[in-house]
C-alpha cells in the first residue's frame, strides 16, 4: 500500500513563515526518500488539504496519515482538521486516512524545546 505523510500546518500570508514547515518535509524526504511527504495548511496559503490529497491520490498513494504541525490540541486540531478528515473519507472511501497526535503532544518535543531554551541563557 502507497503512503504519504502530509505535514499539515495552520498557513500565513508571510512566506518567510512557511520555512520551518519545508524544511521538515525536506529533512523527512533526506531521511526517508521512499516516502512522500507534502504540506498542506488549513488557511492562508496553498496547498490546502483538499488539494494536497487530490494530488497524492493521483500518484497513487492509499493510505496518507496526516501530522498536525501544532504545538498543542487548540481549536483547529480538535474540530477543524477532523471534519476536514471526515469530508475526505466520504469523499474517498477507498483511501485511508490517519490523523496523528498533534507535534507538540509528543514529549520529546518538549525535552528538546526546554534544552532550547535553557542554552539560550548560557
Amino acid at each position: 500500500m502507497k503512503t504519504a505523510l502530509i505535514l499539515f500546518a495552520h498557513g500565513s500570508r508571510d512566506p518567510l513563515w512557511h520555512g520551518p514547515i519545508q524544511a521538515v518535509q525536506e529533512r523527512i524526504g533526506v531521511l526517508a526518500p521512499e516516502l512522500l511527504v507534502r504540506c498542506a495548511y488549513l488557511e492562508l496559503t496553498e496547498p490546502d488539504l483538499p488539494h494536497c490529497v487530490h494530488d497524492l491520490l493521483a500518484q497513487g498513494v492509499q493510505h496518507i496519515r496526516i501530522l498536525p504541525m501544532f504545538l498543542g490540541m487548540g481549536r483547529h486540531a480538535r474540530e477543524d482538521l477532523p471534519q476536514l478528515v471526515q469530508d475526505l473519507r466520504a469523499q474517498h472511501p477507498l483511501t485511508t486516512f490517519e490523523v496523528l497526535s498533534a507535534l507538540g503532544e509528543d514529549p520529546r518535543l518538549l525535552e528538546v524545546t526546554c534544552q532550547i531554551a535553557l542554552d539560550k541563557l548560557n
